[in-house]
């Protein structure tokens, strides 16, 4: 399956301290792109934008959050991306903790037979539920029965359902209140009854004991009481018992042939119980409390109509299910029903689970490509509930097996964390990454993935690891990638294994408005595009370090210091002319021999000042590498000048053998202590040159996170010494 976003347009405004940016990325060739941005450069902030992006937030800038922000992330349609459609992959992010395992517990065809017989069990079930809920009136009736019948771990509707099938015969009580009334949520009910114990106590004891001295009510184990009376009224109350020419006898041979005749004698019985004066006492004090507590108002309406139920909220928890046998012996036949049908896909079910059980999963895959990834580390991974994830019961708990040489044992994640390295935690959350991306390629879900220096902190082994695994991803059709980096190493790297084209190499520039992605101009060893460009003077002088070292490394000693002398001042530094150069190059590179320079005679300290003054002055947005290395090599030139002529010792200057700068400005901070202004300058000198300027064809990233302005500014500082 194809990417369906072919391209992506990005269109930022004040979101986390990006200013402006507008970027096209075009995923219809090449569905990756590697990101070079130097350090503290929108790396960052374009990852949260994302993030926010999937999780359906709006972005904001924090230092100004009053300024409005723009975010507008399209398709080639001009349709908004979808939060789905997003996944940011960030550094580390030991929170994260994909929620997809469990779709990868089980093959696609099982899981599409599977879901099939599931879902019409569970329409059946609902079709159940509904009724149900208009007997009970109960807010949820599924999970208000489960935490009633549920023992002993076990929590499935259906199971449950059919060990109280034997219990409905037809003769369970029916009570009329509604389930919640006196069943609440928050459980204000029972802590009323909990506090009153005592109180009904009492009212049970009386009351039994006016029941066993009545003619009319029995106390035995199946007690006729009250309750009962009131509702054999209730069933004869249409009179078609007695039309019927029927009739009851009571034990003295009172006959009862009428629903008035019926209604008078009980009306005498109930209240020659319910009038009794102690009865009447306990209950009125228990109504009195009821009554002062504004969340029971539905409970005491329902004790009003029969105070006889405080007898039997005496056990709280077997009313509880009295009064859901009473529901459930209304629905009989649909019981029977249900429980037939959940038998016959039962067997479908666990037929299907058995053959998941034998196969090789998804999560089994990717727990084996993650462990021929990262190797030597001290944990492995199972799913405890792999069945009850399958039957949806639960989700799935993953138990983490910690060993070393004497043994292993279970852990959990957070106890795990505490004993894993820094290294090895990054691993586990690289494991959770695998899991989502694994989950998103087997359910073909179109993805962006932002990758925010995934490698960062690695060692090389792992980093070329992570690399593989995104060459991997780059090979799936619904994928696509924008991988970011503030690692020159890393990003070259990826550029060549992942065979990105030049177009989809890019470089992050920030300018005093925006932020610019453009192509990265140096895919391959600069110096081999300078050295043919020698002419170019920017080129020639940024070719000196390299050449320089090149003379070292073969032996070329002469050469090597007159080499030094143009990135150092020495006695000789005003001599070397352009045709020393040449001469100095012909040597050293062989396939220059013939090399021909313009102004052969003009001296090459010169042109590296004049160069210089012109790239200050250049108000282009963006430096390139060459004219970094020429305002480097020039500020240098132009401190060593100033901190020589100040010291005035030229012996001490000819004693410098290493380190010249360095040497220098601890001598200038020494004698001029109280020039405080000109050594801090030169502190920044010392900072941000030597690295830069011995360079060789590996070592770019240095000088290419210098900020361009900042460059300028400091080479125009040291020119006014």
């Amino acid at each position: 399956m194809k990417m369906t976003m072919n391209k992506i347009f990005v269109d930022l405004k004040y979101c986390y301290g990006i200013n402006k940016l507008k970027v096209e990325f075009d995923f219809s060739v090449k569905r990756t792109y590697a990101i070079y941005s130097p350090n503290g450069v929108m790396k960052t902030s374009f990852a949260k934008t994302f993030i926010d992006l999937s999780h359906g937030k709006d972005s904001v800038d924090l230092v100004f959050p009053d300024r409005v922000t723009k975010r507008e992330i399209t398709d080639e349609s001009g349709s908004d991306v979808k939060p789905e459609e997003i996944f940011v992959i960030e550094p580390y992010n030991e929170q994260f903790n994909t929620d997809k395992v469990s779709t990868l517990l089980v093959t696609k065809e099982l899981k599409e037979e599977y879901d099939k017989a599931y879902q019409e069990l569970e329409t059946k079930k609902n079709e159940f539920i509904k009724k149900l809920k208009n007997i009970s009136q109960s807010t949820d009736c599924e999970s208000e029965f489960l935490l009633t019948f549920s023992s002993s771990g076990e929590n499935n509707f259906l199971d449950l359902l059919s060990q109280v099938l034997t219990e409905l015969d037809g003769k369970q009580i029916k009570y009329n209140f509604r389930y919640n009334d006196v069943f609440d949520k928050k459980g204000n009910v029972k802590k009323f009854l909990d506090k009153h114990r005592s109180s009904l106590e009492l009212y049970s004891k009386n009351y039994e004991s006016l029941i066993s001295k009545s003619n009319f009510f029995k106390k035995s184990e199946n007690t006729f009481g009250t309750y009962q009376a009131t509702e054999i009224l209730r069933s004869v109350s249409d009179n078609s018992f007695f039309d019927a020419g029927h009739s009851f006898e009571l034990t003295d041979q009172t006959k009862i042939g009428s629903v008035s005749d019926f209604k008078n004698l009980l009306d005498v019985e109930i209240k020659k119980v319910v009038s009794d004066e102690k009865l009447k006492k306990i209950f009125e004090k228990v109504d009195k409390d009821i009554g002062s507590n504004v969340e029971l108002r539905a409970f005491k309406s329902v004790i009003e109509k029969n105070n006889t139920l405080l007898l039997e909220l005496k056990d709280y928890e077997s009313f509880k299910k009295k009064v859901w046998l009473g529901y459930l012996d209304q629905l009989t036949v649909e019981v029977q029903d249900l429980l037939n049908f959940y038998n016959t896909r039962k067997s479908q079910l666990e037929d299907i689970v058995s053959k998941a059980k034998k196969e090789k999963t998804d999560w089994e895959r990717s727990i084996e490509e993650f462990n021929d990834r990262f190797k030597g580390l001290p944990f492995r991974l199972t799913i405890k509930n792999r069945e009850d994830v399958l039957l949806k019961t639960s989700a799935p708990t993953v138990e983490f097996l910690f060993s070393d040489s004497e043994g292993q044992k279970s852990i959990e994640r957070g106890e795990l964390l505490k004993v894993l390295s820094q290294g090895e935690r990054r691993a586990l959350y690289l494991l959770n990454i695998i899991f989502e991306v694994q989950a998103r390629k087997k359910n073909k879900q179109t993805t962006l993935f932002i990758i925010d220096d995934i490698a960062d902190s690695f060692d090389y082994k792992n980093k070329y690891a992570i690399i593989e695994y995104l060459n991997d991803i780059s090979k799936e059709g619904c994928f696509g990638q924008l991988i970011l980096t503030h690692n020159f190493d890393f990003y070259r790297c990826v550029s060549g294994r992942l065979y990105l084209p030049r177009n989809n190499r890019l470089n992050v520039v920030k300018t005093k408005d925006e932020i610019k992605i453009v192509e990265e101009k140096y895919q391959n060893n600069p110096f081999k595009h300078w050295k043919d460009n020698l002419d170019n003077n920017s080129m020639l002088i940024a070719s000196i370090p390299f050449v320089r070292n090149l003379a070292e490394y073969a032996g070329y000693k002469d050469e090597f210091e007159k080499l030094t002398s143009l990135l150092h001042i020495k006695t000789d530094s005003q001599n070397h002319t352009i045709l020393d150069l040449e001469v100095i190059y012909k040597i050293i590179l062989k396939d220059k021999n013939n090399l021909s320079l313009s102004n052969g005679g003009k001296k090459v300290i010169q042109v590296i000042y004049e160069s210089a003054n012109t790239i200050s002055q250049n108000t282009d947005d963006v430096l390139d590498l060459e004219n970094k290395i020429v305002l480097s090599i020039a500020i240098r030139l132009k401190s060593e000048e100033f901190m020589i002529k100040k010291i005035n010792d030229q012996s001490f200057v000819d004693q410098i053998s290493v380190n010249q700068t360095v040497t220098l400005i601890n001598k200038y901070e020494e004698l001029f202590a109280a020039e405080t202004s000109n050594i801090d300058l030169l502190e920044q000198v010392n900072l941000m040159t030597p690295e830069n300027i011995h360079i060789n064809s590996f070592m770019y990233e240095p000088i290419l996170d210098l900020g361009d302005e900042h460059l300028k500014d400091l080479y125009k500082k040291v020119s006014k010494f």
